[in-house]
């Protein structure tokens, strides 16, 4: 805060410095978009299957993600869980999340039977929507 005198009268002319405020300010948006885009990784390593071009629309709900490695290990929200504990821990993440939707993320190396394995669990549960996680190829 600057405070400035006026010898002919004496009175007190007080500002207050924005500037720090407004780095502040942006400085917290800048982290919030960095968080906000990353928030459907599940943070498993996966080489994911590619695509020509990936379909262009409106940003997806909140999801539920299943993931598959190559080695056949199940990750439920980047959380290794085993395929006897899926239908338990799937409803319990769909009903926090208060969704349907399942992004199913399989290595391109994974076997195609635990992926339908994987989604018959999911539909049996009460998921009604599905996606397959992949990359766009250049």
């Amino acid at each position: 805060m600057a405070a400035q005198f006026d010898q002919d009268d004496e009175e007190v002319i007080a500002e207050i410095n924005m500037t720090p405020l407004i780095d502040i300010m942006l400085v917290l948006l800048i982290l919030f978009m960095v968080t906000s885009s990353v928030s459907f990784q599940s943070g498993v390593d996966i080489e994911l299957p590619e695509v020509k071009k990936a379909s262009e629309g409106s940003s997806p709900p909140s999801a539920v993600i299943i993931s598959l490695d190559k080695e056949g290990r199940l990750f439920l929200q980047g959380q290794e869980v085993s395929l006897e504990q899926l239908p338990e821990l799937l409803t319990q993440v769909m009903n926090e999340l208060q969704t349907k939707f399942v992004i199913l993320e399989g290595d391109q190396n994974s076997s195609l039977g635990n992926s339908v394995s994987i989604m018959d669990i999911a539909k049996s549960v009460g998921a009604e929507k599905f996606a397959i996680a992949t990359t766009e190829n250049n």
